[in-house]
């Protein structure tokens, strides 16, 4: 049977839906699992949803994608992902990249074995574990799957243990933005320049307001009565907390106090090399959702790959602040600055087990494009007195 973490995979169901001379008539349906609950599973099929009481449910399983990516295009999209969250310390075995950050996230502290290591497949493991313990780390490889296969099955025979899988998810931009993002010809511009080289106002369903170079405020359709062109607001340190019973999004070129001070509670901290994976890239903003004047929700964007990829991460909405569609506006705003930045298409990386996000994503337009593990070398064998 099914668990929480098929949620995103493709699955085959084989479903009761009737009896005939005595005996059940059975219909199989394949497709994406979207929705797993205690009376439910919801599959996304060719026909469009499916919802399957679980009590109609002869058997299910997981299957293999129906289309592998190719090696190139798992390549391109794991680059992407790296120049998206940048370890300030970092080498490189061949092809192979080396990252490390002071232990803070996986991602940032994990060799990223995609290419030619440019020496035999065990020598390579040996030199990378050799950097780490130079680094005073645990050795850590990510391992993009099924790319990196014959990384793993070395890695198994070694020992190595494996963190929960990561999906890493994708979707075309144009499904993620607002209409005036993307005007029909003929129509009016989406910016009217209305104050200074960099301030400007921008009509339509997201409207947003830029002030100074390093922040622009954004209030959707669920802002207050007084969003909107000409509105006024109140400004926090990026532009930001409007008045009571407004809604507004301050996308900023860097984290507010409050902002890192989110990323901290999740992330189990901040160290130094933290600010330097936030921030040390070239188009990077960093969401702020204001409800009633208060911080409600955090996120952060990045356009990478030669300019092709949003890299959306650090989606946090506040316990209280839930349940009221922060996260998807959230990220239809930093979805609006990247494609005016050029880009065309968006990815995000979301633990296998983590449904919650999962089921948001995937009712975003995202689908799983490759998954990875992250690799764990074993503690180093106690010497014996």
């Amino acid at each position: 049977m099914l668990r929480e973490q098929d949620v995103g995979h493709r699955i085959v169901v084989r479903r009761v839906v009737g009896r005939r001379a005595g005996r059940p008539v059975f219909s199989d349906a394949l497709g994406e699992l979207v929705e797993l609950t205690e009376t439910h599973l919801t599959l996304t099929t060719q026909q469009g949803p499916l919802r399957v009481p679980l009590t109609e449910v002869h058997r299910a399983k997981r299957v293999p994608p129906a289309r592998r990516p190719t090696a190139s295009a798992v390549t391109e999209l794991e680059l992407a992902a790296d120049e998206a969250w940048p370890a300030p310390t970092r080498a490189q075995l061949g092809d192979w990249l080396l990252r490390a950050a002071d232990g803070w996230t996986g991602r940032a502290n994990s060799a990223l074995p995609v290419g030619d290591p440019d020496r035999p497949l065990p020598a390579a493991l040996d030199a990378v574990e050799r950097w780490y313990a130079d680094q005073g780390q645990p050795a850590l490889v990510n391992t993009p799957l099924p790319l990196a296969a014959p990384v793993g099955a070395e890695l198994d025979r070694r020992g190595w243990d494996s963190r929960p899988p990561v999906l890493v998810q994708t979707v075309a931009l144009s499904a993620l933005t607002t209409p005036h993002t993307h005007p029909t010809p003929g129509t009016e511009p989406a910016a009217e320049l209305v104050s200074g080289p960099t301030a400007e106002l921008v009509s339509g369903p997201a409207a947003g307001l830029v002030s100074g170079p390093a922040a622009e405020l954004v209030s959707g359709p669920a802002a207050g009565p007084g969003a909107g062109p000409g509105a006024s607001h109140e400004s926090g340190p990026h532009g930001g907390a409007g008045r009571p019973g407004e809604l507004a999004i301050v996308l900023a070129a860097e984290p507010s106090a409050e902002w890192l001070a989110v990323a901290a509670g999740r992330k189990g901290g901040l160290p130094d090399a933290a600010r330097h994976v936030l921030t040390a890239v070239d188009q990077v903003r960093f969401a702020h959702v204001y409800a009633d004047g208060a911080l409600a929700a955090i996120g952060r964007g990045t356009v990478t790959g030669s300019g092709r990829w949003l890299g959306l991460c650090l989606i946090e909405v506040l316990p209280a602040a839930r349940r009221r569609g922060l996260a998807t506006r959230l990220i239809q705003a930093l979805a609006d600055w990247a494609a005016q930045a050029g880009a065309t298409d968006a990815f995000l990386q979301v633990e296998q087990r983590n449904v919650a996000a999962c089921t948001l994503y995937r009712r975003l337009g995202f689908t799983t494009h490759h998954t990875y593990l992250t690799r764990v070398a074993p503690p180093p064998p106690t010497a014996s007195i």
